[in-house]
């Protein structure tokens, strides 16, 4: 069995799911200003919402459970800004009790204790561990019938059994603040899926660089996993998207350092969607870019797209960093790629996920089909 040489902690907060806000309980709220608390204040008495003003702790005690609970998201919601409901740190207490110092590692922006109190359907999912993986094929260009890659895609599964798109999962969490469970659940749950099917070809997995505070605590569970199942280590690639918020670019290359020592491959995923992409190209010098599917959508019909496509398969190749055009739904977006060399194709053109993954691909006479969620 593989190992890469590394000691590995527990990091029980990437891995626990935290518990629902349920039952009898008091909100503990901390203001960033008097403006904000007045506000609130004022919230509470048209809604006939009791409350205590403790001096002593400069804070504000509510005493919230069933219905009163939904009262007081919505109207703190529409009575504070965005900015002021990330500044307002509030402590959820079941027991009627004044809080102890131990407990205040449990504290949060009210924004997302108002986004985790209305997401029990998501932690119903994974504490159930409702979670599936479904492979999408990368194939060489030259050949797309031949499969170089699976990438592993999240999806949810309802109670009725119905798939839950990973776009709509992974909003929920991180807006409630559990990215790093969900993160670290669907890693492991692809890598044992990739086992179960006797995967050979490469393994392309996302990853958080935000979900991840220290490499060798918190990627501990995916490398233990990756060790396990016997895939080798360089045959996983390890994809990194560009997130809306600015990346930690010293955080984020320690992380890849991680994985670049212990024998696993890196991709840039999403590759020309936001401003920073060449920055990263040579600050990370991954293994891999993926063009954006935007930038590939009727790029044979557009100049500006062309022009812009053409130049970044033009460095990679020069930088000998393989290229993979993602999205490619029709025969024209796959014939432009080839000719300008890009190395990899993936898209509905040649398959959708699915799961288990297909073996082989036939793209010709496939219908464009819509971009999936």
């Amino acid at each position: 069995m593989q190992r890469s040489g590394k000691a590995f902690g527990s990091c029980s907060g990437c891995e626990t799911i935290p518990e629902k806000i349920e039952g009898r309980g008091g909100l503990y709220l901390w203001f960033p200003v008097s403006h904000t608390q007045n506000k609130v204040i004022s919230a509470l008495t048209k809604a006939k919402l009791e409350f205590l003003l403790l001096e002593e702790s400069k804070c504000l005690y509510i005493m919230l459970e069933g219905i009163a609970k939904e009262k007081f998201s919505a109207l703190a919601s529409s009575a504070l800004t965005n900015q002021e409901l990330k500044e307002t740190k509030v402590l959820w207490m079941r027991e009627v009790e004044q809080p102890k110092l131990s407990d205040f590692y449990r504290s949060t922006s009210l924004g997302s204790f108002i986004n985790f109190s209305q997401s029990d359907w998501l932690l119903d999912l994974l504490s159930q561990e409702r979670i599936t993986t479904h492979f999408q094929p990368i194939v060489y260009t030259s050949d797309p019938s031949k499969i170089f890659a699976q990438e592993a895609l999240l999806r949810g599964i309802d109670e009725q059994g119905n798939l839950i798109p990973a776009g709509r999962i992974f909003a929920q969490a991180e807006s409630a603040g559990i990215i790093f469970q969900l993160d670290a659940l669907a890693r492991t749950r692809a890598i044992q899926e990739a086992k179960v099917h006797e995967m050979k070809e490469l393994l392309f997995m996302n990853f958080s660089p935000t979900s991840v505070y220290d490499p060798a605590t918190c990627l501990r569970r995916t490398v233990n996993a990756i060790d396990e199942s016997g895939i080798p280590h360089s045959n996983i690639v390890f994809e990194v998207a560009e997130s809306r918020h600015p990346p930690d670019i010293a955080h984020l290359i320690r992380i890849l350092e991680f994985y670049r020592e212990a024998g696993f491959l890196i991709a840039l995923d999403d590759f020309g969607s936001g401003s920073s992409n060449l920055n990263l190209m040579h600050q990370l010098r991954p293994d891999f870019i993926k063009l954006d599917m935007e930038l590939i959508r009727n790029v044979h019909q557009d100049y500006y797209k062309a022009l812009i496509t053409e130049k970044i398969l033009e460095i990679a190749c020069k930088l000998e960093i393989k290229t993979v055009a993602e999205g490619v739904e029709t025969v024209e977006e796959l014939e432009w790629v080839r000719e300008r060399g890009a190395t990899f194709v993936q898209g509905y053109l040649i398959a959708k996920p699915t799961s288990p993954p297909i073996a082989v691909t036939s793209y010709i006479g496939a219908e464009p089909l819509p971009i999936s969620a």
